[in-house]
């Protein structure tokens, strides 16, 4: 039996984690055992998730299988570009610049600030009386 060729990759943002499988195919993607227009509903979240194939001229080489937990759906599909992004440099390093020169690689940090005690939320204070 031949060994199934893919490439791995991990992508996150906010509190959505996505484990991408690229195959060599026919540009065929499954998010979750679900079809791509099924789980991404809005057309910004496939534009999200399809941009690193698209950069890197390969959105017809490759069958997508990717599995996305937490967060919400625009997270997921931020999530699946990073990781698409990293299951890219698997199969080939020299894309490596490419990716990195549109910001591809770099995890997007920004997560919801705390709440502080003794306010009303992350910024917003009680308000103030002086008499």
């Amino acid at each position: 039996m031949a060994d199934l060729v893919q490439y791995y990759g991990t992508g996150r943002r906010k509190a959505a984690i996505a484990r991408v499988f690229l195959r060599p195919g026919t540009g065929e993607w499954k998010v979750n055992g679900k079809a791509f227009d099924a789980y991404f509903v809005t057309e910004q979240q496939r534009v999200s998730a399809k941009r690193t194939l698209v950069v890197a001229d390969l959105a017809s080489s490759f069958d997508v299988v990717t599995t996305v937990s937490g967060g919400g759906v625009a997270a997921q599909a931020d999530a699946v570009k990073m990781g698409v992004a990293r299951a890219l440099i698997a199969f080939n390093a020299e894309l490596r610049k490419t990716l990195k020169g549109e910001g591809l690689l770099t995890r997007d940090a920004r997560v919801k600030e705390r709440k502080k005690y003794g306010q009303k939320g992350a910024r917003k204070r009680f308000q103030f009386s002086k008499r």
